[in-house]
């Protein structure tokens, strides 16, 4: 109790509590040596806790007039000129009772708020282990959330306490399994109290878990890690397509393990995670939490450079032209026992890194190393968005890049698609290296569309440089066009509409006309 809390009570005519309708307070047994014998005391007893109720109201309606009542209560003895302290374990406005009457009271009476220690804090404190560092975020969770959301929170979560355990704690036990945080968890029951008890929550028996105890994840820094590799040396080059200039940037040599399991003596693992076109805003819940769990992050520099810097993560550069040697060198950290995130901007399976890692991955010596890849927000869905909904309809996707294919192939597909009467999604359209391609696509494509059809011209979607025009086909401009842009080139059917704000809009109709 804080010095504060000591004066209130003292100062106090009136003591109000909430119990169960067993009588015991946690509140009242906490300031028990501080009451008086002629203090009044009101016992608020809830009508329910856990059980079922046949108020015709249900749950929420008892519990809402149990409220109503008990404000009244209080009122009462405020109106004959009494002060009333108003006992509650950990902080007041910290998921506790007394909040409740605070909304009915406050704004009649004047009130004083005394904070109290959180039962996050003190759990922490009794774990004996820093909660958030740095610039780490702590998450507070209900228990009482539905497992998916329970999962998607903690996977992204850098530490966290879960409340309100009890009859939730198996929900609890399998979302943090799902999110792959299980292992970090620890439990902390009554803290500061006499019967309190930790442990490692993944130990716990459900049974035996009280309401007053919950679920930690602290702080990931200076977590042990297992064996680490060597860095590589950085670049500045994409994973997608043309360098802007000849600059190579290789990974360093001697890294390979020469037996699966490495040093560390337990399996590793590769996740292939897409960032989305730009930003913290485009991350998934799946992809933040892989990227926090990972020990080694492998990718392009610009797209690394996205990643938030965590402690005891190692981070791995390099060019954009060493696919190859870069999926090959996370397969050989994860053979060591690390786990490897290589980061791909976009969707990693649209023109980007995770066919690389499973090309490597289905080759000797990489066939046992377990591969999964998350997926991410894709350029063109992210530059449709902006735009309106020009992928409304049936869309194919091409790369307009001849580096990894010949432009008769990039032609002949440009063609077909075009007759196909098909949205197009142009990814790679140019870069310092490549001028033309995008020139010749607007020829071949001419050849079977009206020169008014519209092209949604996508630039840093989601970035501070972020630029989408609707231009016409026949004004489409090679000059304009880097490997930042994405292309969306309507079909037929596409249309365009000026709205009441003047926002230009594209989009493509769901309902395509009869022969």
């Amino acid at each position: 109790m804080t010095v504060r809390a000591v004066e209130v009570i003292a100062a106090a005519d009136v003591i109000a509590y909430h119990s169960a309708r067993h009588g015991r307070s946690i509140a009242r047994s906490i300031a028990e040596r501080h009451l008086r014998p002629d203090h009044i005391e009101e016992r608020l007893v809830y009508p329910v806790t856990t059980e079922t109720t046949d108020h015709p109201g249900g749950y929420r309606g008892a519990m809402e007039e149990f409220y109503a009542d008990a404000a009244a209560r209080l009122a009462a003895h405020l109106d004959a000129g009494r002060t009333v302290a108003v006992l509650a374990e950990g902080d007041p406005l910290f998921y506790g009772s007394y909040m409740h009457m605070h909304k009915r009271l406050a704004d009649r009476y004047p009130t004083e708020v005394i904070p109290g220690v959180t039962s996050v804090s003190a759990a922490a404190a009794r774990l004996g282990t820093p909660l958030v560092e740095g610039e780490e975020v702590l998450t507070v969770l209900p228990g009482t959330l539905p497992e998916e959301e329970l999962t998607a929170r903690l996977a992204t979560a850098d530490a966290a306490a879960v409340m309100k355990l009890g009859r939730t704690f198996p929900t609890v036990r399998r979302a943090l399994e799902r999110s792959g945080r299980l292992a970090d968890a620890r439990y902390v029951e009554r803290a500061t109290m006499n019967a309190e008890r930790t442990a490692p929550l993944a130990e716990v028996d459900p049974e035996s878990v009280p309401y007053f105890s919950m679920a930690v994840l602290p702080s990931r820094v200076d977590a042990p890690h297992g064996d680490g590799g060597a860095g590589v040396a950085g670049g500045d080059r994409g994973d997608r397509g043309d360098a802007p200039n000849g600059d190579r940037v290789g990974m360093p040599s001697g890294e390979r393990a020469d037996a699966p399991g490495g040093v560390s003596g337990r399996p590793g693992e590769v996740v292939v995670v897409g960032l989305g076109p730009a930003g913290p805003l485009w991350l998934t819940p799946e992809a933040r939490g892989e990227l926090a769990a990972a020990e080694d992050l492998v990718g392009y520099t610009t797209y690394l450079d996205r990643v938030p810097v965590r402690p005891g993560q190692r981070r791995h550069a390099s060019d954009n032209k060493v696919e190859a040697v870069r999926a090959e060198f996370a397969l050989d950290l994860a053979r060591r026992g690390r786990r490897v995130a290589v980061v791909s901007s976009g969707d990693p399976g649209v023109f980007a890194m995770a066919t690389a890692v499973l090309e490597a991955a289905c080759e000797d010596p990489y066939r046992e190393v377990p591969v999964r890849i998350v997926p991410g927000m894709t350029a063109a869905h992210a530059a449709a968005a902006r735009a309106g909904a020009p992928l409304g309809h049936d869309y194919a996707v091409i790369s307009l890049s001849d580096r990894l294919k010949p432009w008769e192939v990039i032609a002949e597909r440009l063609r077909a698609a075009a007759a196909a009467d098909l949205v197009l999604a142009l990814y790679n359209p140019g870069s310092r290296s490549r001028v033309w391609q995008v020139g010749k696509a607007r020829e071949l494509l001419l050849e079977h569309r009206a020169p008014d059809t519209p092209v949604v011209l996508g630039r840093d979607i989601g970035g501070p440089g972020e630029r989408v025009r609707i231009v016409r086909l026949a004004d489409l401009d090679p000059a304009q066009i880097d490997m930042r842009t994405i292309l969306l080139v309507g079909s037929t059917q596409t249309r365009t509409a000026r709205r009441g704000d003047g926002t230009d809009i594209v989009w493509t109709p769901r309902r395509y006309p009869e022969a």
